[in-house]
């Protein structure tokens, strides 16, 4: 859980954000704590996914991006990567041709340190079991679920300080997905991690998160914590269905 006045992990201040000429993004404010999950949520079409590629400069952007208090907005998607912000986008990124293993070790291929390496190795099987009985098998060839979970861990094995997750629950069985979120919490517990999920599973990403942002047509309608629009009757009836 975030702690109360610490400086925000992450923040953007009248973000904006465009593919070309169309713009997508229209003066977005949103922060993310150090070890808090904010969730952004918003019908498909309403800008999610683009937050995340303008916050890792994959797309022409306007605005402030802060980082640990230091504007990254105008810097290489690789060197923002660097600065301990991990991408897991939707589709799962991972690389179907390779064994699990294969997608771990590019997970730490800029890691030095083997006998970290190893350690967290172990830690992300302690996370996720199944990825060990799976070491030498095709990622292709795995199921969903053991996907997102390969593409989560391969990514905290940068040593990440923000995890940006996109979709996490698309496409998977519902007890999946609960595994899932319920494997995050854990995460962010223990790793101290920052994360922002983009998902259209409202419920569940409200169930984890401290502060949470809905998003319509590249514009913020509604902030606050997530408990409190959990309780909105517009958001109960238009995204969790109750």
């Amino acid at each position: 859980m975030p702690t109360p006045d610490a400086p925000a992990l992450l923040e953007a201040v009248g973000l904006h954000g465009a593919y070309g000429e169309s713009k997508v993004l229209h003066g977005l404010d949103f922060v993310v704590d150090q070890g808090g999950v904010t969730a952004l949520l918003g019908a498909n079409g309403a800008g999610k996914t683009t937050t995340l590629r303008a916050i890792c400069g994959m797309i022409r952007t306007a605005g402030e991006i802060r980082f640990n208090g230091a504007r990254i907005d105008g810097r290489a998607t690789d060197a923002i990567a660097r600065l301990g912000i991990a991408h897991v986008p939707d589709g799962r990124g991972t690389f179907m041709e390779l064994t699990v293993a294969e997608n771990l070790r590019l997970g730490a291929y800029a890691r030095r340190d083997k006998a970290g390496v190893a350690a967290d190795f172990a830690r992300m099987f302690g996370y996720f079991p199944t990825l060990r009985e799976r070491l030498r098998q095709q990622a292709g060839t795995l199921s969903g679920g053991e996907q997102q979970m390969l593409a989560i861990a391969r990514a905290l094995l940068l040593h990440p300080k923000l995890l940006l997750l996109d979709e996490p629950s698309f496409g998977l069985a519902p007890r999946i997905v609960r595994d899932i979120f319920t494997i995050m919490q854990r995460i962010v517990q223990e790793e101290g991690v920052g994360v922002l999920v983009v998902e259209q599973n409202a419920s569940l990403a409200l169930a984890i998160a401290d502060r949470a942002y809905l998003l319509e047509t590249g514009r913020i309608v509604m902030a606050g914590p997530a408990a409190d629009i959990r309780r909105d009757e517009a958001v109960r009836r238009s995204y969790l269905g109750y």
